[in-house]
């Protein structure tokens, strides 16, 4: 295939689209939808989310240093693009997109009952980048839909049509049935 260069962008994908609940002190709460959030490490579990200052949703996560990373489902979709295109400075999101903020573990920050994974997270550190600050949480508590997990208590993605970002696009991300490793099988 031939490859042509163009302007360094962020055409890292797939990666998730994910809501972004927090809270501050005052109990004013948001959701933010990121696009830029990831795992950066198993042990301590760390992840990471990218958010510029001027967010309304900054300020909430720098007062009480807690934020949740809600996974959708594509049949949210509309919500997750409606959440990252309006304002919390504006309107009261878990109202106007009907998502009731339900309490967790965390002291402020609620999570997103509607999105089949919340990963409820403390802040450890924030690195500011540039147009961006990335704050890196410790997941201190991770709750999933009971029908994804197997008799055994183990996770199952089977059944997920997860929500994916790329280049300004929405795109469906479904496991494809392979598990990591799956070609040690063939060689044997």
């Amino acid at each position: 295939m031939t490859k042509k260069s163009i302007a360094p962008g962020m055409l890292l994908a797939p990666v998730p689209a994910a809501l972004i609940s927090c809270a501050g002190k005052d109990g004013r709460q948001n959701v933010i939808t990121l696009a830029w959030t990831g795992v950066v490490n198993s042990d301590p579990p760390l992840v990471s989310v990218a958010i510029r200052p001027s967010r309304f949703s900054y300020d909430l996560i720098v007062d009480t240093r807690e934020f949740v990373i809600n996974i959708p489902t594509r049949s949210m979709e509309e919500v997750v693009d409606g959440c990252g295109m309006t304002s919390g400075k504006n309107i009261d999101k878990f109202h106007n997109f009907a998502l009731p903020p339900l309490r967790g573990t965390l002291d402020h920050a609620p999570y997103i009952g509607e999105c089949p994974i919340c990963l409820e997270c403390k802040v450890r550190q924030v690195l500011p980048l540039g147009s961006h600050d990335l704050f890196l949480g410790k997941i201190t508590n991770v709750m999933v839909d009971q029908d994804l997990l197997d008799t055994a208590g183990r996770y199952n993605p089977q059944a997920l049509d997860f929500l994916g970002f790329t280049g300004g696009h929405y795109l469906s991300a479904r496991v494809t049935g392979n598990k990591a490793g799956f070609t040690r099988k063939k060689r044997a």
